[in-house]
């Protein structure tokens, strides 16, 4: 009787919100109170993959990481189950929350108590409900009956959640059926805006809003913010999501090809000019052309963006006649534009026409509680990518990582990440377990900062040319930083050509 009370209490205390991520937060809670554990996690099936939904006793950077059912064998048990399961204390097989507990981070393979039910709907697998308690007895005395209960009421919660967010998302794309609706922004484990915070929930809110319609968007910010997946954030949620999403960075754009790669050539235009090409404009007809560092554009390009911009007319180097394309027109800079503009570098008339609608992305360090989240799905990212069996951060080393100033911004932590695993392993060998601590990070200052410090110890000098090569990363973040984050006149300034330096960026790991 006293476990029927309390599933009817659940079931009151979950219709108290509409919002999805309020009653999964209060379904955990509610749950703890009749089940008590230390820590339970609330997951998803997206494909092949578990993905958090909420948790309870999980470090934060939990949220962050994609669960793949092939990597974690309990995860995949309980998929597979009809029923809820529980491990023995003694079972070899490794738990997915090993080490991620509050309080007992970087701990694993530790005894404990492990259960997981099975979400299902209409006999369909959903997600996942999991429960960890490090007293091995802690759900000795839960019946099979109470916990399917449980599991239904669960996955009755994260459907009806489900269904909510869908019709809000359908108004918003105008009868889009709901499961396109409900898919991520982005595809691909390289493409998602990860984050929580009051910023980044504003930032989605402006993308939602102004990806149902087709007016042009000026994305700004810092480098290494993120303003490419801003773009790609309003392409897959605007109306032509199915249609091409061609990117053209402008900075790379050999000024005497530049027009050809916009607009096309006929054979024969140029010298070089062999064949027919369709530019840009051609190939991304119907969805959407992302500009990024549209302030390095050349001025005589800037007029004739401007011309087809308001006939929606191109037309090819070469050839008399004007083409009709639609395409949806988003461009990123991490200039001042109106600067630019005061000082006759940049068209007035075609800032008004790109700005229509300004999105303004948030610096890192404006969204500091949600490092902890990057920070554990850019270690996932690094199990994955290198075979690793784990890949944990020590929680001072986290909190360090979370007070940084990071003016590298979400690419810069990733690429700092990147470098502790690394340093902290010695190999990346297949099946390596790798836990970075705070003593293991002698560097890391000169990392979060680049030129602001030296290395203070011969230890973290890895020879000559790694030496070197920290030597470039530091002067040529120095140097961009001193021209605002403006890398063509970061070129200038060092003297060597703007593609050359991107390339060496590239290879030093300071731009994707």
């Amino acid at each position: 009787m006293e476990q029927l009370d309390s599933l009817h209490a659940i079931a009151v205390d979950l219709n108290q919100s509409l919002l999805a991520n309020d009653r999964y937060q209060r379904l955990l809670t509610a749950i703890d109170k009749v089940a008590p554990s230390d820590a339970s996690c609330l997951l998803r099936l997206e494909g092949e993959e578990m993905v958090p939904l909420a948790a309870r006793g999980l470090v934060p950077e939990a949220l962050g990481i994609r669960y793949r059912l092939s990597d974690h064998p309990r995860l995949a048990i309980i998929a597979a189950a009809e029923k809820p399961v529980r491990f023995a204390k003694d079972s070899s097989l490794s738990d997915p929350f090993d080490g991620l507990v509050e309080g007992n981070a970087l701990e694993v393979n530790h005894i404990h108590a492990c259960l997981g039910c099975p979400l299902r709907v209409d006999g369909k697998l959903i997600g996942i409900l999991t429960l960890d308690a490090l007293n091995p007895e802690a759900f000795l005395t839960l019946e099979d009956l109470f916990l399917q209960t449980l599991a239904a009421l669960a996955g009755a919660a994260m459907r009806t959640a489900a269904l909510i967010d869908s019709l809000s998302e359908q108004a918003r794309r105008e009868g889009m059926v709901a499961t396109e609706l409900m898919k991520s922004s982005f595809r691909g484990a390289n493409q998602e805006m990860l984050g929580t915070s009051a910023a980044m929930e504003r930032l989605r809110s402006e993308i939602k809003l102004v990806a149902s319609t087709d007016y042009a968007v000026l994305i700004t910010g810092e480098t290494g913010s993120g303003k490419e997946l801003v773009a790609a954030a309003i392409h897959e949620f605007s109306q032509r999501p199915r249609a091409p999403f061609i990117r053209v960075n402008c900075a790379a754009l050999p000024e005497s090809l530049a027009e050809s790669e916009l607009f096309g050539h006929k054979r024969g235009a140029f010298s070089g000019a062999d064949n027919d090409r369709e530019g840009k404009f051609v190939v991304a007809d119907g969805g959407t052309l992302f500009l990024d560092e549209i302030g390095e554009l050349p001025l005589p390009l800037q007029a004739k963006l401007l011309r087809a911009l308001q006939d929606g007319e191109i037309q090819r180097v070469g050839e008399d006649r004007q083409r009709k394309v639609d395409v949806r027109l988003v461009t990123a800079t991490n200039r001042n534009l109106e600067s630019e503009v005061a000082a006759g570098r940049f068209r007035e008339d075609l800032y008004h026409r790109l700005a229509v609608y300004p999105i303004v992305v948030p610096a890192l360090r404006e969204r500091a509680s949600d490092i902890p989240l990057l920070i554990g799905h850019f270690c996932e990212r690094i199990r994955r990518r290198h075979g690793l069996q784990e890949v944990r951060i020590a929680p001072e080393l986290r909190d360090r990582l979370q007070r940084a100033n990071w003016p590298g911004n979400v690419r810069e932590l990733e690429n700092t990440i990147g470098r502790l695993v690394l340093r902290a392993s010695g190999t990346l060998a297949a099946g390596t377990k790798v836990f970075v601590h705070d003593s293991s990070t002698l560097a890391l200052e000169s990392q979060i900062r680049p030129g602001s410090h030296q290395d203070a110890n011969p230890e973290v000098r890895t020879g000559l040319r790694e030496s070197v090569r920290d030597f470039e990363r530091r002067l040529i973040m120095r140097t961009v930083e001193s021209n605002e984050g403006n890398w063509a006149a970061a070129a200038r300034s060092l003297k060597i050509d703007r593609s050359n330096l991107y390339n060496l960026a590239k290879r030093l790991g300071l731009r994707a």
